[in-house]
């Protein structure tokens, strides 16, 4: 079957009709915002270890890092120094970001690099669609497309510290009656470089259709299912230095004083998405896409705590004993729906895109208390527990926005761009946190967020651009969460205006590209360390800080065997007359620390990745990267005992291919952290202040030394 029967007419070239329900999100060539694409061959031969943030970490700005220090389990990343809760992520058009805390639990979502066809990661406030907007950067992301021929795969990967990944697809390509189906299963184990930091995980892919002449109908099911050790607490510096692989969560003593550490204390949680899509072309170049979304989430943290008040709990205290150990779980589940609609219309000289999407969240947090040891095994926990837990609490949130957007070409040389959204969101909060507080609040906001630009082509294989665009944030479940108990202290949305610079070049066997950001915030949401009236410590809005860098990328091929890859960031990341609010020792308020301007936390000012590829005989490839990651600090005060040094790690890959039969069998050796180099990538601080001195400590996540990846993978 031709390959136009799956496209569409658009300009000079053809587009795939499967690929227009994340059109719609995503910038073109023609758009001016900054951005960069990751394409399938390149997510495939990431390390099958890797989360999807780790496969990307060698993207401009890009620094990421694992609790477990390896690439399973919790994984983080930072993009232009805005953290994962300003970072909006899409699947197929439809934002993946828990709407409570605005953040993407990667390590819930596992081995997706193998059920992708491309990731767009703009840098920036980017384009709007439905759904949250991004506040710093945006990763959109598209499951594969429809393949014209039947197909199979099968690849295992063992790896140090008990690693060991395999993932089994199979499609039958476009059937003559334009249905397709194809299915993917992955299981991923690890024990984890600190101790605890175990990985049991699981995912399936579905994806069934019709796509015909002007029609396409998809239903997508992504389940992701894991359990795996606690590990965000991270460990002391102290115990960092004496043993960098130690990890304190479940640790307990028996009536001895025997030290031992709880087995299950552990992070669960199962997620289903669930996608229908259909699109039909309209013509006259007008397209109509609609895709529906639920998500239905399940889970549960489990801890061995000692030392507990009973009365905290809602438990009895026999014989007038007060403190118990115990093990309970904090639960949580949680229903998302979407309904999104766009229609688009392209010709030669405008290309205009408009749409609404409307989303419902109900999430609900409670717990179950499973066992406390003065109360012994024959205690009627279940009783207890269908009678009302210590702590339950919902969240109710709709979120409904509408956009339009277009580029118009009024000469062949130039693109003008305008993108406006208009986003309506409603919350609610009840009931009682884990503490016994009321977290009660119920707040509308109402957000215009507009973008403008230019494009220009001086000449072929250059581009010119410019754009300054406007994006609001409300605050997270977790930032307004501490407010609200006791006395409220009003919180409000954050304001970020960035204006993006660029210029492109493309030659025969040379690509370039350099941009200027401006990222200027108003009402920043920080924890400066002041406490509520009843002791908790909150959020507050700081008036003013900025991002400001150059971006600079490169790729050369000076021979045809040969690639060179590298980017740059140099940046300042700045808080202005920052004051720290520092707890006192004798629990008597807080005491005001002025610290003028200041680095923000967690923003390193040099970023920077070279890579060397090389095709060194049939069917074998080389690959070399280094990534450089400047100083930053934990918290926003610049003190040298806050700070994180920089560090330098370098990766190795080697491949060898094979035509087997009909199919290609591919043998991959991984090599991370080639130099084994020992660091840390994050952290947390604490401090004090008594009688005029702050003291201070500080917890960190180690990065596994040295670690290996064998890789065997037969497609056919």
């Amino acid at each position: 079957m031709a390959l136009s029967s799956l496209s569409l007419s658009a300009q000079d070239k053809p587009e795939r009709l499967d690929s227009v329900v994340v059109s719609a999100s995503r910038a073109g060539s023609g758009t001016p915002v900054t951005f960069s694409m990751v394409g399938q061959e390149e997510l495939r031969s990431a390390n099958p270890s890797f989360s999807l943030p780790m496969s990307l970490r060698l993207e401009p700005s890009v620094v990421t890092w694992n609790e477990g220090g390896t690439g399973l389990g919790n994984s983080s990343m930072t993009i232009r120094g805005s953290k994962g809760s300003q970072i909006n992520v899409t699947l197929n058009g439809i934002t993946l970001n828990d709407s409570e805390s605005q953040e993407v639990f990667w390590v819930n979502i596992p081995s997706l690099t193998r059920l992708l066809s491309s990731v767009q990661v703009q840098r920036g406030l980017g384009t709007t669609a439905g759904g949250s907007g991004a506040f710093g950067a945006s990763i959109n992301m598209n499951t594969a497309f429809v393949t014209l021929d039947p197909y199979g795969s099968f690849d295992f990967s063992a790896g140090s510290y008990n690693t060991f990944l395999t993932t089994v697809s199979a499609g039958t390509g476009l059937l003559p009656g334009g249905w397709y189906l194809s299915a993917a299963f992955s299981k991923g184990v690890t024990d984890g470089y600190i101790r605890n930091a175990f990985v049991d995980s699981k995912s399936a892919f579905v994806v069934a259709g019709f796509l015909r002449g002007r029609n396409s109908l998809r239903l997508t099911w992504l389940m992701g299912d894991q359990r795996s050790g606690i590990t965000w607490d991270g460990i002391d510096y102290e115990q960092y230095e004496k043993d960098r692989r130690y990890n304190g969560a479940g640790k307990y003593k028996d009536e001895f004083g025997n030290v031992f550490y709880y087995d299950n204390q552990t992070d669960n949680y199962t997620q289903h998405h669930l996608q229908l899509n259909y699109t039909r072309v309209l013509g006259n170049g007008l397209t109509w896409s609609n895709t529906f979304n639920y998500t239905r989430g399940d889970g549960y943290d489990e801890y061995l705590k000692t030392g507990r008040s009973l009365s905290d709990y809602g438990l009895p205290d026999p014989a007038g004993v007060q403190f118990s150990d115990m093990i309970y779980r904090k639960k949580m589940g949680n229903d998302y729906y979407v309904l999104h609609s766009d229609l688009r219309y392209r010709r030669e000289r405008l290309d205009l895109t408009g749409g609404v999407n409307a989303a419902r969240y109900n999430g609900a947090h409670f717990g179950e208390m499973l066992w406390a040891r003065i109360l012994g095994e024959d205690f009627d926990y279940a009783k207890l527990n269908r009678e009302g837990s210590w702590y339950g609490n919902d969240t109710r949130k709709t979120d409904v926005s509408g956009f339009v957007r277009g580029e118009l070409r009024p000469v062949r040389n130039l693109v003008l761009y305008g993108d406006l959204q208009l986003r309506r969101i409603g919350l609610l909060m009840d009931g009682a946190d884990d503490d016994g507080a009321s977290v009660d609040y119920t707040a509308d906001w109402t957000f215009f967020n507009p973008r403008a630009g230019v494009s220009w082509y001086p000449a072929k294989g250059h581009k010119a651009y410019a754009s300054i665009a406007l994006g609001h944030r409300e605050p997270g479940r977790s930032d307004i969460k501490e407010n609200v108990k006791g006395t409220l202290s009003p919180i409000r949305p954050e304001r970020m205006t960035d204006i993006e610079i660029g210029y492109e070049w493309t030659l025969d066997h040379f690509q370039g590209s350099a941009d200027i950001y401006l990222m200027e915030y108003r009402d920043m949401l920080l924890e400066t360390g002041r406490l509520s009236d009843s002791g908790y410590n909150i959020k507050e809005n700081v008036p003013k800080g900025f991002r400001r860098g150059v971006e600079i990328a490169a790729a050369w091929t000076p021979v045809q065997r040969f690639r060179l890859d590298g980017n740059l960031t140099l940046s300042r990341n700045r808080i202005r007359d920052y004051v720290s609010y520092v707890a006192r020792a004798d629990n008597k308020g807080t005491v005001a620390v002025p610290y003028g301007d200041t680095d923000m936390l967690m923003s390193p000012q040099v970023i920077g990745m070279l890579r060397g590829t090389a095709s060194l005989w049939k069917g074998a490839s080389a690959s070399l990267e280094g990534k450089y990651v400047g100083k930053q600090f934990i918290d926003n005060t610049m003190r040298e005992e806050m700070a994180i040094p920089s560090y330098f790690i370098a990766d190795f890959s080697l491949t060898q291919s094979f035509r087997v039969r009909t199919g290609t069998l591919s043998v991959t050796g991984y090599v991370n952290n080639l130099f084994n180099h020992l660091y840390y990538a994050s952290g947390w601080r604490w401090e004090s202040w008594d009688d005029g001195t702050v003291y201070t400590g500080i917890g960190v996540y180690p990065q596994a030394p040295c670690n290996a990846t064998l890789r065997v993978a037969y497609r056919f």
